[in-house]
């Protein structure tokens, strides 16, 4: 199923004494870049979450943002830097020696100096801490994708609807060709008889011109390609693998041969549809810009 870059899934549960929340959400890039937000005590996560994603998301800019609240009681202790307290009461001393003011060190005023003070949590679990996120990323990650799939759905349909588009100008162009020839031949022939009057048309110089014209409009070669591209295009929107890339390598082969059938355009009717066809190729580009 096509996929679309643009997706958004969030997911919030309680497992293991721990209150976890994933929140997903990406932009169009043309590569795979993963930026995740986690706890600094639980930056060994940062790894895991990438390679879980990128398991599942080919293409993309995505954001991660991970929120863990133990629950239960934390193990912790905390020590004193004795001599940094030893420093702060000898300076508060000082002060009050020298300004003559009272010296009420107590220790809740030493309290205030946080850096006397150093708190020691156990290590996590990482394996523990591990197997509880990857349950609420593996929900976040579900929602994620079944966003992004309901929006290439919606790429997918526009750019066939486009591709049916021009295809029916391509059935124009393949029809009315033979046409313009046909015209120049009458014309041509109009002209010759115009000019030389009574004299007698070379029936020969004529057929010559006129093929020479039909070699130099012929675009029956540029139209079975640009046929042939297209189907390929409906067999990428209907598989199952990631083509953003394999896509946008075949609209240049499109608008190549969507040029080259301009450039030999010699007929205003023919010209109209080339703009056509380019525009809608052009509106496909930009759609295949969002596809994964």
């Amino acid at each position: 199923m096509i996929k679309s870059m643009t997706g958004f899934g969030r997911a919030q549960m309680l497992v293991d004494d721990m209150n976890i929340s994933v929140e997903l959400k990406s932009v169009n890039h043309r590569y795979f870049e993963f930026n995740s937000k986690v706890p600094r005590t639980y930056g060994f996560l940062e790894e895991k979450l990438k390679s879980h994603v990128q398991a599942a998301v080919s293409r993309g800019k995505i954001d991660c943002l991970v929120t863990v609240e133990e629950l239960g009681e934390d193990n912790c202790t905390v020590s004193v830097n004795h001599s940094l307290a030893a420093g702060y009461i000898n300076a508060l001393k000082e002060l009050s020696e020298k300004y003559g003011i009272a010296n009420d060190i107590t220790v809740t005023s030493l309290a205030k100096y946080y850096d006397i003070f150093t708190v020691h949590k156990d290590e996590a679990d990482e394996e523990r801490v591990w197997t509880a996120v990857r349950a609420v990323l593996d929900n976040a990650l579900a929602s994620f994708i079944a966003m992004r799939e309901r929006e290439g759905e919606k790429l997918r349909n526009d750019i066939l609807s486009r591709c049916d588009t021009i295809i029916e100008n391509v059935g124009f162009i393949e029809e009315r060709s033979p046409q313009t020839v046909a015209e120049y031949n009458a014309k041509l022939l109009e002209r010759m008889k115009t000019v030389l009057e009574d004299v007698h048309v070379d029936e020969q110089r004529l057929l010559t011109e006129a093929a020479i014209f039909a070699d130099k409009v012929a675009v029956a070669e540029e139209t079975v390609r640009l046929r042939s591209h297209i189907e390929q295009m409906r067999e990428f929107m209907n598989g199952d693998a990631a083509i953003g890339r394999k896509a946008d390598f075949l609209i240049q082969e499109f608008n190549r041969e969507a040029n080259t059938i301009g450039s030999k355009a010699q007929d205003v009717a023919i010209a109209k549809k080339v703009i056509d066809i380019k525009a809608e190729v052009e509106k496909i580009r930009e759609q295949i810009q969002n596809i994964e």
